[in-house]
């Protein structure tokens, strides 16, 4: 048996989901029994930017609800269509900070490397929607070039894995990786920015803990949630097993309009946060990113909400807010 066809005789449990998501906008409606007057609107989207979504999470969302803050992430609307002013391809200056390898170094001190363009879901306020994925990433050959770079950076402390979600890539790909990784000497820390393990929990596995903590590099796990809908048992006992083998857990939100947009809903979900060990670390403004202008929350609003929160929760649980502003220095904190 050639090694391609043990491995799908061996797939764990959460490739066969990946495998399984939710790609069809008909499908979609029908599963959750929608008003097929959403179907044109939600095809003609899709052709921008594909739907996907995994049933573990679909599963989360309200049946016949168009107005669901799960559904609303990552149904194809028509409003995707829409050229506002001052959305763009690439609005947070990743073109201009990519290095060889697929690795983006913007910041002193910590460089990102886009590890692939798959992701588990096609959340449609992404700010890499139109990332040149098929050109620009370091799952296409093998990790030298990228390895090169870190190798000739010595002020580079950290590495965070993004993507595209890292966590698509198999684990025996990501193996050989961490321990690469860790041979720099300089390296302290490694970042994983992921969304998989809150819309595909069971990714959070023994092989995914073994390669995370078997280096000496810090291993830190950044997920993705928006709203406390999102943060079900699974979710929680993902959080668990990563806590209990000495993963740092943290979450950055994006504040998006119709699903989090409100003190009430921000303030659930960093208490939900907190409940499972994760540790609310950012809450971004939309990135203005072509097609996603529906989604916005203006600056006076976010710094509302943000008291609003302040006011409700002690201050461990409450997020930094921020914007990412091409060619600046680090993430720019919005007083409120």
């Amino acid at each position: 048996m050639n090694d391609s066809a043990a491995e799908t005789t061996t797939s764990p449990v959460w490739q066969r989901m990946l495998a399984e998501a939710v790609r069809d906008p008909t499908a979609l409606l029908d599963a959750l029994d929608l008003d097929r007057e959403l179907l044109p609107a939600a095809q003609s989207a899709a052709q921008l930017f594909p739907l996907r979504v995994p049933w573990p999470y679909l599963n989360r969302m309200r049946r016949q609800d168009p107005h669901d803050p799960l559904l609303r992430q990552i149904l194809p609307l028509g409003a995707e269509h829409h050229d506002a002013p001052g959305y763009e391809a690439d609005p947070v200056g990743d073109g201009d900070a990519l290095q060889s390898g697929g690795v983006i170094h913007k910041y002193h001190g910590r460089a990102l490397l886009v590890a692939t363009g798959a992701c588990a879901i096609n959340c449609r306020y992404c700010f890499r929607r139109h990332f040149p994925y098929t050109e620009v990433n370091a799952s296409t050959g093998d990790w030298s070039q990228a390895l090169a770079y870190l190798a000739n950076a010595s002020s580079i402390t950290e590495v965070i894995l993004s993507g595209g979600d890292p966590l698509a890539l198999t684990d025996r790909r990501l193996a050989a990786l961490a321990p690469a990784l860790a041979r720099l000497s300089h390296l302290r820390r490694l970042r994983v920015h992921s969304r998989l393990p809150i819309v595909l929990p069971q990714r959070i596995d023994k092989a995914l803990i073994d390669w995370l903590t078997g280096t000496r590099l810090r291993p830190i796990m950044v997920v993705h949630a928006n709203h406390p809908a999102e943060l079900d048992a699974a979710v929680a006992e993902a959080m668990a097993r990563l806590q209990r083998a000495g993963v740092v857990t943290l979450n950055q939100a994006v504040l998006l309009r119709g699903v989090n947009d409100d003190a009430a809903t921000q303030a659930a979900l960093n208490e939900r946060l907190f409940d499972i060990g994760v540790h609310p670390y950012y809450l971004h403004v939309l990135d203005p990113v072509r097609g996603a202008s529906h989604f916005e929350v203006s600056s006076q609003e976010a710094a509302a909400i943000q008291r609003g929160v302040s006011a409700t929760l002690p201050g461990y649980m409450v997020p930094r807010l921020v914007r990412e502003v091409a060619g600046e220095p680090a993430k720019r904190w919005l007083h409120w």
